[in-house]
């Protein structure tokens, strides 16, 4: 699974985000076309003012086990693959988002 980088803050992760997904969730993991790993992520609400970034950071934070204040975008903004750096023990938050996989 590396659609994470560890780094001494704690995470970096890679998404794949479907904006209006009906539902908010992690929906696994995939290889996009140039063979990264991303973890694929559904939000409900949809991609304006940055409400969908703002809500797939505080799924991320949850997944991981983290606050919310401790998800930020890093890059992506305006595209559907993105990358947030998740502050925390990188260990504890990759074990947190690996069981929410099954």
């Amino acid at each position: 699974m590396a659609f994470w980088t560890e780094t001494p803050e704690g995470l970096e992760v890679r998404v794949r985000v479907t904006p209006k997904g009906g539902r908010d969730g992690l929906d696994g993991i995939a290889q996009l076309a140039d063979g990264r790993d991303v973890l694929k992520v559904r939000v409900r609400v949809a991609p304006e003012d940055g409400a969908a970034n703002a809500a797939l950071g505080k799924l991320l934070a949850g997944a991981a086990g983290v606050a919310p204040s401790q998800a930020a975008l890093i890059s992506g903004a305006t595209a559907r693959v993105k990358t947030f750096r998740l502050k925390g023990d990188a260990a504890a938050m990759r074990r947190a988002i690996e069981g929410k996989l099954g």
